[in-house]
């Protein structure tokens, strides 16, 4: 348990200190004075005072806050405070600002792929065939294990993930692809047809096949600076299209609420990743990261997408929201985040007394 809450601490440290920093170097980018940059909530444990700013550690470790100059709406500002505060900036400016915390989540995240490819590289699947399914396309088209893939549709594969994604963009139509067998080149031509699988959410779904599987070999590939930039940004991206799908499927129902995991389950998960190595622990914090930019981003009142939401409100009726509303909405806000934070907890203790 001891492993577990030093890896939770480090994770979490990590991604809070990222998301107020991105708050906080676009806030003086902006001319805004920050009073206070906080990692942790509740009692200080350490602080530092620095110009304007007083930087501090707080006892728990489960969030974080900047305090800007002029942020409470309906505030009392110094008139020499006036050119530094928040309120007094421009809807772009402010914007900015919000928008940057999740932001530097997302570049977390691309930063982190990106050393873990430059320096690693990547391990693919290679485009050999290991078995071919009965009354399988593949099979009537004279495929067989053994044969390598090396071309379809005029695109050359590199690894059995290339074969993969081809077909399921295919829409059925007729691929020309040429394997190697025994040293020979051999071109056959056939077109996916739908069977039924299962996606990633465990759900039935139709998806199109030639009925070949891999037979599990794997090889290494570097990649260059550019490679892996672009690697690093798609899986990225890839990382925020999966997450909001499968909120999208929480909300609608199709996929259980009970997956959801809090503080608890996260230590657990950064405990094992730590075992595991540098490299898991890393991608794990990536895709936390990720997480915590998207959830961020949601319009709920005291979130940054809150807050972003009331900016989209004023950018179109050309007035602020009212300090009346805005109250009210954050008290909304917080109510269901309490109720969130309540149900999450719930999820990690049935967990860990179900052994799950």
């Amino acid at each position: 348990m001891g492993h577990s809450a030093v890896a939770f601490i480090i994770v979490i440290g990590i991604l809070v200190f990222i998301h107020e920093f991105g708050h906080f170097i676009a806030a003086r980018l902006c001319g805004v004075g920050v009073e206070v940059f906080s990692l942790g909530f509740g009692p200080k444990i350490l602080k530092k005072q620095i110009g304007r700013t007083q930087y501090c550690l707080a006892a728990i470790p489960l969030g974080g806050y900047v305090k800007m100059v002029g942020e409470e709406p309906g505030g009392t500002i110094d008139p020499g405070d006036v050119n530094s505060s928040f309120a007094h900036k421009s809807l772009l400016q402010k914007t900015i600002i919000v928008a940057a915390g999740p932001f530097f989540n997302f570049f977390l995240a691309i930063f982190i792929f990106y050393v873990l490819y430059q320096f690693a590289g990547v391990y693919l699947a290679k485009p050999i065939v290991g078995e071919v399914m009965e009354d399988a396309p593949a099979l009537a088209a004279g495929i067989k294990p053994g044969d390598v893939i090396k071309e379809i549709n005029k695109n050359k594969i590199e690894s059995f993930e290339d074969i993969s994604r081809i077909i399921s963009t295919s829409k059925g139509g007729q691929l020309d692809i040429i394997v190697e067998r025994d040293g020979r080149f051999k071109g056959v031509a056939l077109s996916p047809v739908l069977k039924p699988g299962k996606n990633v959410f465990g759900e039935e779904i139709e998806k199109y096949v030639i009925g070949i599987v891999g037979t599990g070999e794997s090889f290494h590939k570097s990649l260059n600076p550019i490679a892996a930039l672009w690697r690093s940004i798609t899986d990225t991206y890839g990382l925020v299209k999966l997450t909001l799908l499968s909120v999208g499927k929480m909300i609608s129902g199709s996929v259980s609420a009970d997956n959801l995991g809090g503080p608890l389950m996260i230590a657990q998960l950064a405990g094992e990743q730590a075992k595991a190595g540098v490299m898991n622990f890393a991608w794990f914090i990536a895709l936390l990261s990720v997480n915590l930019g998207i959830i961020n981003l949601f319009p709920i009142p005291v979130l940054d997408g809150g807050h972003l939401l009331f900016f989209g409100i004023e950018a179109a009726t050309g007035k602020a929201v009212s300090d009346k509303l805005r109250e009210k909405s954050n008290q909304f806000g917080a109510a269901v985040l309490i109720a969130l934070m309540v149900f999450v907890f719930y999820n990690d203790i049935v967990r860990m007394f179900s052994g799950g």
